[in-house]
């Protein structure tokens, strides 16, 4: 399990730093656009859009992980004894359900796409709708890791700091 996850995690940082590298980019060019040719090219405004949905959808997952996702742990983590861990899992067994019954939801959405098309790009929009279903399934997989890390006691369910990862 800890081979998947991992994979997942080297999976989700490369598209999450691809998506934040386009992102820069049609800025950049947006900006420069802007102010040094004063004439800004119209698909920079779309392509960042879809970039910034992209960007969320594959670091939503990596944000649960770590810990970066708005929490209540201030309340949870004051709970005596074992709560705090048992708290840990019921949220991250509700997300993992939540993401779970919004899967098909999203299939649907993402499929009503590929009747459309972005004006200024002219891209099929079911491939910028799979940004939602991208984010469900990775909110999924980690919120089911971390679900089931609990359950088997491997884990106390407490977010992974990066650090923790990085070689001594």
């Amino acid at each position: 399990m800890r081979r998947v996850i991992s994979t997942i995690v080297t999976i989700s940082r490369f598209a999450t730093g691809a998506a934040f590298f386009v992102l820069m980019g049609a800025v950049l060019v947006q900006v420069l656009g802007r102010s040094v040719f004063k004439d800004s090219p119209v698909w920079t405004e779309e392509l960042t859009r879809f970039a910034l949905l992209y960007l969320a959808a594959f670091g939503v997952g990596l944000s649960f992980r770590s810990g970066d996702l708005v929490n209540v742990d201030i309340i949870t983590e004051s709970l005596p004894g074992a709560w705090p861990k048992r708290a840990r899992f019921v949220g991250a067994a509700a997300t993992a359900v939540l993401c779970g019954l919004l899967v098909m939801p999203a299939w649907k959405y993402t499929s009503i796409g590929v009747m459309q098309t972005s004006p200024a790009l002219g891209w099929r929009m079911d491939y910028i709708h799979a940004s939602t279903l991208v984010l469900i399934i990775s909110l999924l997989i980690f919120s089911l890791a971390r679900a089931v890390s609990i359950l088997f006691s491997l884990s106390d369910g407490l977010p992974h700091n990066r650090l923790e990862e990085l070689p001594q």
